[in-house]
Parts: structure tokens; sequence; C-alpha cells
């Protein structure tokens, strides 16, 4: 089993060079993990992020949690979302306290490239698992029809209703195809241990409240508020933003005008949008804030997701080998497919490509990442340097 230290070296780049929001950081760790360094192979990172996808909580820092988890044990899962959150976290606690952020168009222009460079990521990841995930005329027309689901309906549920779509689809469908060998993923967590985190995930849902109205401390409302809003939120970083809205801006903790400068540096910054509960917990009106009300927040929004992952996880790899499973997972596995089509879109297409020079350089990152298998970070300083002469040449 790898050392920890390993896992933490290689989610500390990630974390500072993985720009473009969740739907992106897939994308990066499928070229760090299956096509790089073969950690797992294509069929089994595609089942473990759509088992995310399915489960409350941050889908790409549940993700990488899982690899880390696998390859060092639970060490490794800590070394994992450490190095991946810690970057961003670090930066918007700074600027929490400096409410300073880049601006002229110097900066304007750098983290244009930046976001140029998460469609050229997102693309190859969409291109790659399609060529795999999609091989046949009714798991390409699954990811279609998923994408149209993202696409028109504005639910937060569907994401989770597209996935289950696509399983019900496939199971009816790909039945007929022939068992494939998936290979066996080692899980170090006991079944055991996987019931006593559901159980925990459920205690602290409910006990936090209950506690407040009891005369706990402050510290146990403020980690209350931000582990239900990471434990209710489906579909990825940005729907958590309504309810932390109503739990910190609705009863006055937070102001509006401040709330919003956190969301825009957040999604300046690497790393995961839930990050940007360690700007909230800096600057809440209520102790603790600071550093400590930081780290409170950061372990609030995060554990629920981190917990029902490891309640499940236990029970994932024997449930992917049964044929029934392994029918609804092609369905469930073009579904995803078309998730991130539709993400390549919206919003990160529609978000960053504003012209042909946007365009161009997009090609340049797509081409260099699929033709030339160059790194991504050089790709993100190629990106980011275009960006600057894009926002010079304007």
């Amino acid at each position: 089993m790898a050392a920890a230290w390993e896992v933490l070296f290689i989610f500390l780049r990630l974390g500072v060079t993985c720009f473009g929001g969740p739907i992106a950081h897939i994308g990066y760790f499928r070229n760090e993990f299956v096509v790089r360094r073969r950690w797992l192979d294509e069929r089994a990172y595609a089942d473990l992020v759509g088992l995310c996808q399915f489960l409350p909580g941050p889908a790409s820092s549940q993700v990488g949690f899982s690899i880390g988890l696998m390859r060092a044990g639970y060490l490794g899962g800590l070394a994992a979302w450490t190095g991946f959150t810690l970057p961003s976290a670090f930066v918007l606690v700074l600027f929490a306290y400096s409410a300073s952020a880049l601006g002229g168009p110097i900066g304007l222009g750098l983290l244009h490239g930046l976001k140029l460079v998460a469609v050229a990521i997102v693309a190859q990841a969409v291109w790659g698992m399609a060529r795999t995930l999609c091989p046949d005329r009714v798991r390409g027309s699954i990811a279609v029809i998923a994408a149209l689901i993202i696409l028109f309906v504005t639910s937060p549920f569907a994401q989770i209703g597209a996935i289950a779509l696509g399983g019900v689809v496939g199971l009816w469908f790909c039945c007929a195809l022939p068992p494939s060998d998936s290979g066996h993923v080692a899980v170090p967590v006991s079944r055991r241990v996987g019931m006593a985190a559901l159980l925990a995930f459920a205690v602290l849902l409910f006990a936090p409240p209950v506690l407040g109205q009891h005369g706990a401390p402050g510290g146990f409302s403020l980690f209350n508020a931000f582990y239900r809003s990471g434990a209710l939120v489906f579909g990825g970083g940005h729907v958590v933003l309504p309810l932390l809205h109503e739990a910190f801006v609705t009863p006055g903790l937070v102001s509006d005008d401040a709330f919003l400068a956190g969301y825009g540096a957040a999604q300046a910054v690497p790393g995961p949008l839930f990050t940007f509960a360690a700007y909230l917990g800096a600057i809440v009106k209520l102790l603790p804030h600071g550093v400590e009300g930081a780290f409170l927040a950061l372990l609030g929004i995060f554990l629920p997701g981190i917990l029902i992952l490891i309640g499940v996880l236990p029970f994932w790899d024997s449930f992917r080998s049964r044929p029934a499973a392994q029918a609804i997972m092609r369905g469930v596995n073009a579904a995803v497919v078309g998730l991130l089509g539709a993400a390549l879109y919206t919003p990160v297409w529609t978000s960053a490509v504003k012209s042909s020079g946007d365009f161009g350089l997009v090609l340049v990152g797509f081409a260099l990442l699929t033709l030339w298998r160059a790194p991504p970070l050089v790709v993100v300083a190629i990106s980011a340097v275009g960006g600057i002469a894009l926002g010079q040449a304007a």
C-alpha cells in the first residue's frame, strides 16, 4: 500500500492546479489516476464517479477521498482530502482577512485563462470517457438523453434523476451484453465501519440542533449550519450556495455583499467550491470565527459527504460485480458521460468562451492534452499566459 505522503503530494499539486469546478476536477482526476498513473481503470473510475454523483456532498472531493482511501488506507483518504482542500481554503481565509482580490487587466486575463483550461480538461474527459463507456447506440442514446435532462430541467434533482434513469434503461437494454470483468477494487473499509459511519452521519445531523437548544456552545450552532448544508446538497458545489445563504445571510450572520464577494473569490481559486465555507467561517458574526471558525466550517461541510461515502463503499464492490448491477452501471456510466457533456456546454463553455481567441486557446489546450499528452500543469500555465495575452489584446 502506497505511503500517504505520496497521495498528499499528488493531491496538493492537484489542489493548486484544478480550476473550473467539480466537473473539471473529475476530468483532472481521470487524467492523473486513470490515464497517467493507472491506479484505476476507466470502468472502475466511472463507477466511482457515478456513485459519488448519487450521494450527497461534494462529488469531486468524494472521488478524491475514495482514490486516496483505496491507494493508502484511511491516512491516504485524509491526505487526499487535505491536499486537495487546503490550498483553496488557505487562500479564501486570507481573502476574508484582506478583502482584496485580483484586479486589473492582468489579473482578469489570468483568471479568464484558467477558466479556458477547464473547458479543455472537461472536453478531454468527455471525449475519452465517451469512447470507452458509450461504444454502442443504446449507451450513446442514454448519454444524449441524460445531457438533455440536465440542459432543460432546472430542478437541483435533475442530475440524480438522469443517473437513475440511466441505471433503469441500462437494466432493461444492457443485460444482453456479456458480463465485464471490472476487476476487484480494494476498499480498506469493513462493513462494520461502514455501518458505524452511516450511524454517525445520522447522529450528527440531528444531535447538534438539540444540543443547541439546551445551552451548548456557539460552536455547535456553527457546526450544525455547515453540516446540514453539506448533508443536504445533491448535484454539486453550486447547489450549496442557496443553503448557505439561507443559513448565514438571512439571519444576518453575514452581509449579502460579503457573501457575494466571497463567492466570487471562490470561483477564482482552484480546488472544491465547498471551501467557500472557510471564508464564511472566518467572517461570520458568531463565535468562534476567524481561523477557528474556518476550520470548524470546513469540518462541518465536508464531514457528512465523507461519512456517507465510507458507509456505502464497503458494499459497492460486491454490488458492481453482479450481472444485473453491471447492466445498471453501464447505463449509469453512460449517463455520467451525458452529464459531463452537458456541463461542458453550461456552465463551463458558456462562462469562459466569449471570442474566437478564447476558442483558439481551448483548442490548443485540448490538442496538448489529447494529442501530445502534456501534463495538465503545463496546459494550465500555457492557458494562464494565453488568457493574459488575450486580455492585453482586447
